[in-house]
């Protein structure tokens, strides 16, 4: 496990945060969600991974299919991380966000 994992989380964040800095310097507003997708995709995995994390070592290769999912998540000819968003992360956790929103107190004003 030792050696790919970390391969595998190297090739999940180096190559992101280097253009997540450029994007942040950029006027274009497109790279920045590009890339704030990203993060939203990279952290609801991380979670998802932690939590299966007893699994895992069950599943062969699978450093190997993480490695290949992330490259496509942010490779710039599918930028497949708007496409995970979309149908997976939005639709699970909009739900909690609106009920979190809403759970609010609201300020007042004076």
């Amino acid at each position: 496990m030792g050696g790919m994992k970390l391969i595998s989380d190297l090739s999940a964040f180096l190559y992101p945060a280097y253009m997540s800095f450029k994007a942040i310097d950029s006027a274009d507003p497109v790279d920045d969600m590009q890339w704030l997708t990203y993060w939203v995709v990279f952290a609801a995995f991380s979670i998802l991974e932690n939590v299966a994390s007893f699994l895992i070592s069950w599943i062969p290769m699978y450093y190997m299919f993480k490695i290949g999912f992330f490259l496509w998540l942010y490779h710039p000819k599918f930028m497949a991380a708007g496409l995970v968003y979309k149908n997976f992360v939005k639709p699970f956790v909009l739900p909690y966000l609106e009920l979190f929103e809403a759970s609010k107190p609201q300020k007042k004003e004076d």
